[in-house]
């Protein structure tokens, strides 16, 4: 029986730590239920991605400028003509597969800064390749949101009209890409792939019930992780990014100094690379040895970071993810619906705070009202994430049987 190519596509290896997790949620799928796959990728980062997975990785874009911005003709005719190379490279690439998967990732939505002609172009350019030469493409628990920019609704909207598999992480994205034109009467909502990532157990939940399930007595204050982002609004906010920024960034230090003063132990998290001038300005204002910043490298090292803490403040999305994952109480600074969401989803609709107009005494208020309820909602936490492992086990038998029982290898 000859194996089966699956090619795997997106901003992967490009130091975003909850799009890598999303990959490597994939492959452990992968790995586990169809190990003779072949299996290689088209990414944003193919170094990262082959030192990393394991697997032959492909650069996405032909120009290597593709990412810094173009101000001299030379930089943007290579950029233009990048655009067209593109075209017949993505085609080469997905010709040589049986099935393409988009792991993850929010490749449906404009909730931070994007531009048309960048990974939309890219995701229509497979999409459009992939009917075209009978390679099923899969867009496997993406996230995606209303567009308000009409040439990025356009692209977005084709993309997924000509994926032959879509599913959503949470029920918004569904009803996004149906007010976008998309019929989605077959499309299934299922949790984030990155809950299916192993968990490491969670050393506060057993310390935080007594016998018979009551309340431990209280222990001293406990260390909290606050995770950071490099934040300047969405698309929509281009003309107020800079005030958007200044005033997250303010509330957060405002927000940490105040646990200083209160004698906690402040963890600084990040996702993207790009957030580490968040991190730098932070420890530059509050000039304390209780302010530490971590050095993760993947989803699993923020869990572990999270598993440790008594509570927790994330901007990011898979900040949020870790936290709940590990069980860990977490207040969440929302850029996006898809923040509220996961944090309805998971028990703590409540504690959501909006990023675009922090307030670090209401967020301060906040997280103490969180605290209180620590091993309440540390229960609450381990129950939602039993019912999380059931629906993703359901995701993953779902996409065999959708994508894997009647793939058969293509004539060269």
């Amino acid at each position: 029986m000859t194996a089966v190519r699956v090619g795997v596509f997106g901003l992967l290896g490009s130091g975003n730590l909850g799009n890598d997790g999303s990959l490597e949620a994939v492959l452990g799928y992968l790995r586990a239920e169809h190990p003779g796959a072949v299996v290689d990728a088209l990414c944003g980062g193919p170094e990262t991605v082959t030192a990393r997975f394991g697997i032959p990785a492909t650069r996405l874009h032909w120009y290597r400028g593709e990412y810094r911005t173009a101000s001299r003709a030379g930089a943007i005719a290579g950029k233009g003509l990048g655009k067209l190379v593109d075209a017949f490279r993505t085609a080469a690439w997905v010709r040589r597969h049986d099935v393409v998967i988009v792991p993850g990732m929010g490749v449906l939505e404009a909730t931070l800064p994007l531009r048309p002609w960048g990974f939309p172009y890219s995701l229509f350019l497979l999409c459009a390749t992939g009917r075209l030469l009978g390679t099923p493409v899969a867009l496997v628990g993406v996230g995606a949101a209303a567009i308000r920019d009409r040439p990025t609704r356009a692209l977005v909207r084709w993309s997924a009209r000509l994926a032959a598999y879509r599913s959503y992480r949470d029920a918004q994205s569904r009803d996004a890409m149906r007010a976008m034109g998309v019929d989605t009467a077959r499309d299934e909502v299922y949790p984030d792939l990155a809950f299916s990532l192993p968990t490491p157990p969670s050393p506060k939940l057993s310390a935080s019930l007594g016998q018979g399930g009551a309340p431990a007595p209280a222990g001293p204050p406990g260390l909290v992780c606050v995770g950071v982002m490099a934040f300047h609004g969405g698309n929509d906010d281009r003309a107020r990014a800079e005030e958007i920024h200044r005033r997250y960034l303010d509330g957060t230090i405002r927000f940490v100094r105040a646990l200083v003063e209160d004698g906690r132990p402040v963890r600084l998290l990040t996702g993207d690379d790009v957030d580490a001038t968040v991190v730098d300005a932070i420890l530059g204002a509050v000039d304390s040895p209780l302010v530490t910043a971590a050095e993760t490298a993947s989803l699993a090292d923020l869990t572990k970071e999270m598993a440790a803490a008594e509570t927790a403040v994330a901007i990011r999305y898979h900040n949020l993810i870790c936290a709940l994952k590990a069980g860990t109480p977490v207040l969440a600074v929302t850029y996006a619906a898809k923040s509220d969401a996961l944090m309805a989803q998971m028990g703590l609709a409540e504690y959501c705070h909006p990023a675009r107009e922090v307030d670090a005494d209401r967020l301060l208020e906040q997280f103490r009202e969180l605290e209180k309820r620590s091993a309440e909602l540390r229960q609450t936490l381990t129950e939602r994430n039993q019912a999380v492992a059931r629906q993703l086990t359901a995701h993953f038998a779902a996409l065999t049987t959708t994508l894997f029982r009647t793939t058969s290898r293509k004539a060269p």
